[in-house]
């Protein structure tokens, strides 16, 4: 599955990128650089993060589903259970 970014979010990695160069490395790096990079960066590592992500959510699914039966249980068969010791027998 390959990863797309919006338009707007594209454009503020590619700013992300250049700002990172302005303040941690010896050059800058220019605008069509910043967007190579940040390609290479969503085709090569992108899909194990993405990868990951998609294993936490569903790890956590599977634990909500588990818990399930505990947060919706209904005991069964209580309609009598209201009635003992109120009501006497004949």
């Amino acid at each position: 599955m390959t990863i797309e970014l919006t338009k707007e979010v594209r454009a503020d990695a590619i700013a992300s990128i250049q700002r990172y160069f302005e303040k941690n490395m010896e050059e800058p790096i220019g605008n069509i650089a910043a967007g190579a990079l940040l390609g290479f960066f969503l085709e090569e590592i992108g899909p194990s993060i993405y990868n990951n992500a998609v294993a936490d959510a569903q790890e956590r699914l599977l634990q909500r589903v588990s818990e399930l039966d505990f947060e919706v249980h209904e005991e069964e068969f209580q309609y009598w259970k209201k009635y003992e010791g109120s009501v006497k027998r004949r």
